[in-house]
């Protein structure tokens, strides 16, 4: 597949929703989570108000030269007394579409985030990825990110 040389990455708007859950599900474990429906679940669209409304949490998207999103990523910026009052940002939700993935599109996203991270003084940037995605572990291995941490779940 061919390098995508640049992608815009935006801020998400809500026409945007449908692209992106569309993406999250887009795998064994998001298709298991995600209610892909039509119409798509008013839930979705509450949720990203919410996220819209917090200046701590930048949603964007990825738009390839024709306009066409093709990725997203969710940067929370997480205010912290710990590491001497220490701002850290999480990134949340990276994915980018199954037919454009191997192209660059996820790094560009993520080089974003930890521009955007440090631009608004966080000291570190981390991440959770689940323990079966392997490629996605080695993708962020590749960027510079090291296993620093054991993640836990408790869902409700």
């Amino acid at each position: 597949m061919a390098t995508i040389s640049q992608v815009t990455i935006r801020r998400a708007r809500r026409d945007d929703v449908g692209f992106i859950v569309a993406m999250l599900a887009d795998d064994p474990l998001g298709g298991a989570r995600e209610r892909l429906e039509v119409p798509l679940p008013q839930v979705y669209f509450d949720a990203f108000e919410r996220v819209a409304r917090d200046p701590n949490i930048e949603l964007v998207v990825a738009e390839d030269g024709e306009g066409a999103v093709v990725g997203c990523l969710q940067l929370c910026i997480l205010p912290g007394v710990c590491s001497q009052g220490a701002s850290r940002g999480l990134l949340e939700d990276v994915r980018v579409a199954s037919h454009c993935r191997s192209r660059g599109i996820g790094e560009q996203l993520v080089q974003w985030a930890v521009t955007e991270a440090r631009a608004r003084g966080c000291k570190l940037v981390e991440l959770l990825t689940h323990h079966t995605r392997v490629d996605a572990q080695r993708f962020y291995e590749r960027l510079g990110f090291a296993r620093s941490h054991v993640g836990m779940t408790l869902r409700f």
